[in-house]
């Protein structure tokens, strides 16, 4: 496969479409939890509504991969954009006035489309960076560790853009500026992107989606567990938990818990991306069996602190001191979370080779979806079955898990 003529330039394009596409996705996920929310959904019914955007990753990063090896990454990048412009026009088509069970119907199509967008992006991007990164491994950590921690401190802000903008403009304005702006930012995308990119094979075969590589299989189930862990905190249980605790219940009351919902929410996916992007200095770079002994070892310490919380938040029920211990526990959770994310975010593109990097990220990435799905679904049930507790009980079983599964890693070397 040829190496981009300037890789540092197409990697600032591909960054610039992926941080454009997880603003708007951030925002998008706040303006639709606060609102339907305040309409009076239920923990469970507010799960819904992100159920198909989960199920719709699965599917697409199973044929993502396929996608960009058969018809290019260009093409899924530019996709993945369009679609997520769609998805946003149709939000705002959204009748109050509709029943209930219509309008769930309806957000929970829509989000599947912008389920689809995302990962089409971030197969894009992911991949992106395996063909364009200098040959040694170092340089791949680096420069994968600063996508995945730029995008996600990009996301954090734009769970705090989102809650705003419900406060400030409501929920249908919202949703169109967000799609004026990401159509001009589509457009420039368009305009400037490099070419050299990997283009499409037409010899690509949808069976060859499915690894082979021992390696792959196992950090892809260790990646189930862990984004299931951090969704079934994350998603509904946390954003539920604080409205509690911050609203009095006025028009006034639920505007501060709006803003102070989102300032938290996207401290920890900043706080997060940050630390994503420092993996590599925190880390270092040592051998192959050196990094695979640290995914073990954080995999385990990971799981000390939601076991923690949940022991807190269980003898501490009703205390003015809980909601303070939570906010500092979750942000030592995201601190942990993102080293693990971030060696599993270097391993997958280590173990792949070049020319099934698409295939491979793909798969990778259905398997990140899936636990993303499994968190979401349990999210909503964990907390209308026991409250925060449950959720963060549940996120302890999960992350241990994810360290069981990363236990089974071996060296490169090893692909049976």
């Amino acid at each position: 496969m040829k190496k981009q003529e300037n890789p540092q330039a197409a990697y600032a394009i591909v960054t610039a479409a992926y941080w454009a596409f997880m603003l708007t996705d951030g925002a998008l996920r706040m303006l639709v939890l606060l609102h339907f929310h305040t309409l009076g959904f239920s923990p469970v019914q507010l799960a819904y509504l992100f159920v198909l955007y989960e199920i719709a990753g699965v599917a697409t990063n199973l044929s993502a991969g396929w996608l960009a090896s058969r018809f290019g990454l260009t093409s899924t990048l530019y996709s993945g954009l369009a679609a997520q412009i769609l998805a946003l026009v149709a939000l705002a088509f959204l009748d109050p006035t509709w029943p209930t069970t219509l309008s769930v119907v309806f957000v929970m199509c829509v989000q599947g489309l912008s389920g689809v967008a995302k990962d089409l992006s971030k197969m894009s991007a992911k991949s992106a960076v395996k063909v364009l990164a200098p040959g040694h491994a170092g340089s791949l950590f680096k420069w994968v560790a600063f996508l995945t921690g730029s995008k996600n401190a990009v996301k954090g802000l734009g769970f705090l853009l989102g809650t705003l903008l419900l406060g400030l403009w409501g929920f249908t304005a919202s949703v169109m500026v967000m799609a004026a702006v990401l159509g001009v930012i589509f457009i420039g995308v368009v305009l400037f992107t490099p070419s050299g990119l990997p283009q499409g094979k037409k010899d690509a075969k949808f069976k060859d989606v499915i690894s082979t590589n021992r390696n792959i299989n196992w950090l892809s189930l260790a990646r189930v567990f862990l984004f299931g862990a951090r969704d079934v905190w994350f998603v509904v249980g946390i954003p539920i938990f604080f409205y509690a605790a911050w609203s009095d219940g006025t028009p006034e009351g639920n505007k501060a818990a709006f803003f102070m919902i989102g300032t938290f929410m996207a401290l920890w996916i900043i706080g997060y991306g940050m630390m994503q992007a420092l993996a590599p200095k925190i880390l270092g770079r040592g051998s192959d069996k050196d990094t695979l002994r640290k995914a073990k070892f954080w995999a385990w310490v990971l799981a000390v602190v939601p076991a923690l919380l949940t022991v807190c938040v269980a003898t501490l029920s009703g205390q003015a001191l809980l909601t303070p211990i939570v906010v500092v526990g979750l942000l030592a959770f995201g601190a942990i979370f993102a080293l693990n994310s971030a060696l599993h975010s270097f391993l997958i593109l280590a173990f792949t080779d070049t020319d099934r990097v698409t295939l491979d990220v793909g798969f990778y990435y259905m398997a990140n979806a899936a636990g993303r799905l499994i968190g979401t679904v349990l999210s909503g049930l964990s907390y209308q079955i026991g409250g925060i507790v449950a959720c963060l009980g549940v996120s302890t079983i999960m992350i241990a898990c994810a360290a069981l599964a990363a236990g089974r890693l071996q060296q490169r070397s090893s692909k049976a």
